[in-house]
């Protein structure tokens, strides 16, 4: 496997505190979930992260399908308590592709869930669900 890109984030504080890049290109406010939060938390930044690179395989497979269509991606990450106590996330990820049939966009966001990197990370670990929207 050969590594394509690299990069790194340094988080100071858990959920109460903040999370930067050491260059210093980047840097957030980290906060608990919440409707009322001053900054993001690791959900939000998951959510960015999924919707991005799931959109970017769609994107991809939609060129490789001779298809030109607009397509967007909302990531939903929840956070649940799990029956021991501790916690997982799960995503939703609701994909629209502009002009595009239920049925076809169905096949197109299948073969991006196969090669999107986040997916694969993904795979058997947490529960993602696609929905065409």
């Amino acid at each position: 496997m050969k590594k394509m890109y690299e990069t790194a984030m340094i988080n100071h504080g858990g959920r109460e505190g903040e999370v930067q890049a050491p260059n210093g290109s980047m840097k957030m406010k980290i906060t608990a979930p919440g409707l009322h939060a001053e900054g993001t938390n690791p959900e939000q930044l998951f959510a960015a992260g999924y919707a991005s690179c799931f959109n970017g395989a769609l994107q991809l497979m939609l060129e490789q399908g001779g298809k030109d269509n607009d397509s967007t991606v909302k990531a939903r990450v929840s956070l649940y308590q799990t029956d021991d106590g501790g916690f997982q996330v799960g995503a939703v990820l609701e994909i629209h592709i502009e002009g595009m049939a239920e049925a076809e966009a169905k096949e197109f966001a299948e073969k991006a869930h196969e090669f999107c990197p986040y997916s694969k990370a993904t795979r058997g670990n947490i529960e993602v669900e696609l929905e065409i929207v």
